[in-house]
Formats: C-alpha cells, structure tokens, sequence
C-alpha cells in the first residue's frame, strides 16, 4: 500500500540523505519534498529519480519561516493526497551562528570537550531577526511554523483506522536553560536555536496528549552531529579542516558523532520502520554512529514536564489565532 511521506527541508543534508534511504527500503513510498528554494528542490528530485527511475517524487514549495506559504502549501497538500502516513518536519534555520572562541578552546583541552563538541553548549549563540509576518526568524522557521502545518494538515493525519508520525528534527542543544515561557519567541537571548528546539521537544509531547485518539502520533529526533551547510557555517573553513581529524578520534570515545547526513538521517529512517503506538512519548530518538561506522538508534529521556508542555501549546495556539487575524485583516483581501 501506498506510503505518503512529506519532508521539509528535503533538498540538502540530513532530509535528502532520509528520502534516499526510504526509496532504497521502500518501494511504495510517495515522497513529498517540501522546500523553500524551487531550484535546489528540482535538483534533488533529479538526484533521487536517477538512483530511483520508478519513484515517485513530488515537490512542494514551503518557506516554513512564512505564514502565508505553510497556509498555501498546505492548501495544497490536502488537494493532492487524501492523507499523509509520515510528516517529517526537518527544516530549520541558524542564522549567524557565533563561537566564544576562548570558551571554545578552554573546553577543548578539558573534560567537558566531549560534551561541548556534542550541544555546543556554553559556546555557540546566534542573531535573530524579526520576519515579515513580525516573529523572530528562528522561532517562526524551527517551530512555529512547523506547529501550523500540522494544525492545517491534521485532516490528514488525524485518521484513527491508519495511525500517522509526525517526527520532529530536534537537537541536543535542546537545552532547557534556553527556553522561557515568558519570552516564548526568545527576543531577548542569545540561544534562538536551542530555545526553539527544546520548544518542539515540548510541542511533540502535547501533541500526542491532544492527537494521539485520532492517530496522530509525534516523535522527536536528534541528528547527532552532521556535518551539513548549517554545520559548517559555525566556523570557518580552515577551523573545519584542523578539526576534523580531532573529531574522527573523539568518535571512538562517543557514538553521537555521526559526520555524516546519511548517518544522521539513522533515527529518521529507523521511526518509519515503527508502530506509532510503541513509541515512547518522552523519548528522543538519538542516530548513533560507533567508531567501527555502525549506525544504531537511541532512545533517551528528554528533560520536559508535561505542565510547560501544556502551557506552550495553549500559547501556540492563541498565537496562531492572532497571526490569522492579522492575514484576514490585511487591506485587499476578502
């Protein structure tokens, strides 16, 4: 029977190198490729049917950072499929990321080198911006706007005789510590990516609080860390180059080094393979990669109560309410 698989952020990295793995597995799969930039998303439909010459691969334009395009593109979506089986919501965005290059190179020659080059954490803060709709770029790209395309396609999902996963790319830079309710949208910090990445740690657990009668059903995972475009825009070029051989001999010490987007894209392709029903709701499902190359999934307790959980998804959704009113209110429409 025919899967429908969507992928946002499908053109590059770790969402490309998950719809070649599902192509490779799965003979039957519908894939949806759900990318902001038109060209690149040709192009990487171009790359999977060469490998793949009987697929089918449809594209989708989606700017998830943009109101008007998530309501467009799920507009669409409900055109073209009568449901969807798996949601992957993988886009996201760091802008401007900075290192604290003395932060860094004092937890390089410490204990915590194994944990700093694994989160990031203590060293790594963005810039944010506001968008066009008025949200911070980062909260808008990594979250909120991956909570209103599932608010928009829950008629697909939410189909109780055939359960459906809607899986989250999170982070472990998913620190508590980042995220505030009082400051929902993080303005006011340094941490937009950890902050929004926590925030949809939480957002998965309330929505199978909410969904998971109707056979929805969410999961989070964490990529380890992969060299990508996002990943390289970290530091500079000539950084990568010395670190990169220190990183290899790290690896034999912590499997969360995956380097690569196919090794990263583990946890994703492994969750395809599930029963919804028997997934661990507070489990984040970690790529795993040994130093002999073995590539495995993890599960892990995440750090979230159910009451801020809650919380947040009540103030998502009087957000979206008020983002709504502001799209009817605009002079010229109707």
């Amino acid at each position: 029977m025919e899967k429908v698989v969507l992928v946002t952020g499908a053109n590059s990295g770790i969402g490309l190198a998950l719809c070649e793995r599902l192509l490779s597995q799965d003979s039957e799969v519908r894939l949806c490729l759900a990318c902001r930039n038109t060209g690149r998303a040709e192009a990487a439909r171009s790359t999977l049917l060469t490998s793949h010459p009987g697929a089918r691969v449809d594209l989708l334009h989606l700017d998830v950072g943009s109101v008007r395009s998530v309501l467009r593109a799920a507009q669409e979506v409900k055109a073209r499929y009568p449901r969807l089986d798996h949601l992957y919501l993988n886009a996201g965005i760091m802008p401007n990321p900075q290192v604290d290059i003395k932060a860094f190179f004092k937890g390089l020659f410490s204990s915590n080198a194994i944990n700093m080059f694994t989160t990031a954490e203590g060293i790594l803060t963005q810039q944010d911006r506001l968008n066009a709709d008025g949200l911070q770029e980062v909260f808008a790209t990594n979250l909120f706007g991956h909570f209103l395309l599932v608010r928009e396609l829950e008629p697909l999902l939410c189909q109780a005789e055939r359960p459906s996963k809607v899986v989250w790319t999170s982070s472990s830079n998913a620190l508590r510590s980042a995220f505030s309710l009082e400051d929902l949208q993080h303005s006011s910090g340094t941490e937009p990516y950890s902050s929004s990445k926590y925030a949809s740690d939480l957002l998965s657990l309330a929505l199978n609080r909410h969904h998971n009668a109707q056979g929805l059903f969410s999961s989070v995972i964490c990529p380890g860390l992969v060299m990508t475009n996002l990943t390289y825009g970290i530091l500079p070029s000539f950084f990568w180059t010395l670190l990169m051989p220190i990183m290899w001999f790290i690896r034999i010490f912590t499997n969360t080094l995956t380097l690569t987007p196919y090794n990263g894209a583990e946890a994703l392709n492994w969750l395809f393979l599930q029963k919804p029903e028997s997934l661990d709701s507070r489990a984040k499902y970690h790529s795993m990669t040994s130093g002999l190359g073995n590539n495995y999934t993890h599960p892990r307790q995440m750090d979230i109560d159910e009451e801020t959980s809650e919380a947040l998804y009540g103030m998502l959704l009087e957000l979206e309410k008020v983002i709504r009113r502001q799209i009817t209110e605009e002079p010229g429409r109707q």
